[in-house]
């Protein structure tokens, strides 16, 4: 079956890969609004991307803004800096990768400072607003559990920074308007608010890469 006539949907495993009228769900977070909770997701539809990395550049580029004369400016867009991945693999398979903004939120259970008085926030901690996952830098030990956690149980998103072992690259939502999706040329990527029972779905880049080749090339 061809990649890009893939239109089959399938489920990989209880809460594995979604892949459902040729979208996979890679992520999904909560926020109350009128007591009412709201789950937002991007989906990624494989048919069409392509592997080219826009939105690497656009997370980069919006998340890292530069200052000029006393103006911010919007970043270099260094992909290297992005907080959504994209893994490439062959057979053809492109993989992006972004925090799953799961409900259980593992990361954040692993951390081991003790919450706040105060706040009652670990190191890392979900911010009140949409929530994204954020760390509290001057509170982190830079023991890399959160990452670990991330790696084992969910999809590896965490990156620790090679100097400090602090986490980075959570996805930030960009405030709820994700630029990784407003600047796909391809239209790989969409940003969905919907209500659902804020169950997330996701593998690891290998996982998925093999689930994919599977189905579109027929090869183990």
């Amino acid at each position: 079956m061809k990649r890009r006539n893939f239109l089959s949907s399938v489920v990989v495993g209880s809460g594995g890969l979604l892949l459902l009228n040729r979208f996979l769900i890679r992520q999904v977070h909560a926020q109350t609004r009128e007591e009412k909770t709201v789950f937002s997701m991007i989906v990624v539809d494989f048919n069409k991307c392509t592997g080219c990395r826009t939105c690497e550049t656009a997370c980069s580029s919006f998340n890292r803004p530069e200052t000029v004369n006393g103006r911010e400016l919007p970043g270099l867009g260094n992909p290297y800096h992005s907080n959504i991945r994209v893994y490439a693999y062959n057979p053809d398979a492109d993989i992006p990768i972004t925090c799953l903004m799961c409900d259980d939120a593992p990361c954040i259970e692993a951390c081991p400072v003790d919450p706040g008085p105060k706040t009652g926030w670990k190191a890392l901690y979900r911010d009140g607003k949409l929530p994204v996952v954020r760390n509290d830098a001057a509170r982190c030990i830079g023991c890399g559990s959160c990452a670990e956690a991330c790696r084992t149980k969910r999809v590896g998103a965490i990156i620790p920074n090679p100097e400090t072992n602090k986490p980075e690259r959570m996805c930030t939502l960009c405030g709820g308007d994700p630029q990784c999706v407003k600047r796909c040329p391809y239209g790989a990527l969409s940003y969905v608010v919907e209500g659902t029972n804020g169950k997330h779905y996701g593998l690891s880049p290998d996982l998925a890469a093999k689930a994919l080749a599977k189905l579109w090339y027929g090869q183990d």
